[in-house]
């Protein structure tokens, strides 16, 4: 009875084990491909929020010195810019000026700042910073631009607020002119739009083509120009 009950013991066969390795293999794969799939949607979050961080910093950058232009700390003598910028306006580049009184260098201090896309690479936004006519190293704001553009609105009456160039009583996009369109005319507004994509590390890498380029637009009152002559 003994030997027989011996006898009669099975271990795994090798269709067994081979079913086992299959279904193990099943469940690895699935939780390799959540991994994965984990792994990629943290890396494309990452990359939307360093491109959001990245464009709103140079935005207010940007931003700041506008707020600046054409303010004039001791009004004497004042300064007269016809324009915000240099003439002739331009889409995607930009110089302003402003003069404030430094009181650590107890001075006077006469501020030209000049914003473009690098001449050599577009997608890198520069600025450039002259203080009393010396020029300061060039900076740069921003990298991976896909575009800058600018857009201005022009007080052609005098009278301080932005022109309804449609006559529809609303200040709409219809009213924000290319820089041909506003020429020579009294600019006291300003719109900027800004748009940049993730850094490319690896362009043969897809999950940085989830990423689609963001775009920021603000526009702002040179409320130092704006007050009616």
């Amino acid at each position: 009875m003994e030997t027989q009950a011996k006898l009669n013991q099975k271990g795994i066969t090798l269709i067994e084990l081979l079913v086992a390795l299959i279904i193990s293999g099943i469940a690895i794969a699935g939780i390799y491909r959540l991994f994965i799939t984990q792994t990629t949607a943290y890396t494309v979050q990452d990359q939307v929020a360093e491109v959001q961080q990245n464009v709103r910093s140079g935005m207010e950058i940007l931003l700041r010195d506008l707020r600046m232009t054409g303010f004039d700390d001791d009004a004497s003598p004042a300064i007269t810019i016809a324009n915000p910028v240099a003439f002739p306006l331009s889409d995607n580049a930009i110089t302003l000026s402003y003069e404030y009184y430094d009181r650590n260098l107890f001075q006077y201090q006469r501020h030209t700042v000049t914003y473009n896309l690098n001449a050599l690479n577009a997608a890198i936004l520069e600025r450039q910073l002259t203080v009393n006519n010396v020029a300061q190293p060039l900076e740069r704001v921003l990298e991976n631009v896909d575009s800058l553009i600018f857009s201005y609105g022009v007080d052609q009456n005098n009278d301080g607020t932005m022109d309804d160039q449609n006559g529809d009583n609303i200040i709409d996009n219809n009213d924000w002119l290319p820089a041909a369109g506003a020429g020579t005319g009294k600019v006291i507004a300003i719109r900027v739009t800004l748009t940049t994509r993730p850094e490319q590390v690896n362009p043969q890498d897809d999950r940085f083509r989830m990423v689609t380029p963001r775009t920021l637009t603000s526009a702002i009152t040179l409320r130092n120009l704006s007050k009616p002559i």
